[in-house]
């Protein structure tokens, strides 16, 4: 084996396959779910989501969960200064109520993931609604579902 080869098959086996971004932020979805207390996933037709409702009882546990992958938070009060499709969805949900928030994933591709923190009023139940923000395609939707096994 002469040099050119050997120093070949030394930079072949450092070489790393890197993951597209969109790969890397349905990876970190998929470390959410894993995380997540609740395992049953739904589609919530209206937002092209997927949702999961729990006791209030759980908060605390499904707080923690969320804020590891979904780094930023916007409430009633700061969603003024979320992005222009984060604004708009909450405009599409209806508004921001004192007691709701979302929750963002920090990306740095097409796809921004966000997470709905929605109590139902009744100091019983809150819902959870995960979707994606910006340039989303049929395809992604489709692997949203997949992902959180919430295919209809």
């Amino acid at each position: 084996m002469g040099w050119n080869h050997a120093i070949w098959l030394y930079h072949e086996s450092r070489m790393e396959v890197v993951a597209s971004s969109t790969d890397q932020l349905f990876a970190e979805l998929a470390r959410f779910r894993g995380a997540w207390p609740k395992k049953g996933w739904s589609w919530d037709y209206r937002l092209n989501c997927v949702a999961s409702s729990f006791h209030a009882d759980l908060t605390q546990e499904c707080e923690g969960a969320l804020i590891v992958s979904f780094k930023d938070m916007f409430d009633q009060r700061t969603i003024e200064r979320a992005s222009d499709n984060i604004a708009e969805l909450a405009d599409a949900a209806g508004g921001i109520r004192s007691d709701q928030r979302i929750y963002v994933m920090r990306s740095t591709g097409r796809l921004m993931p966000y997470a709905m923190w929605w109590p139902w009023g009744d100091e019983i139940t809150i819902s959870l609604r995960v979707g994606l923000s910006g340039y989303v395609g049929d395809a992604d939707f489709q692997r949203l579902q997949s992902e959180f096994n919430a295919l209809s």
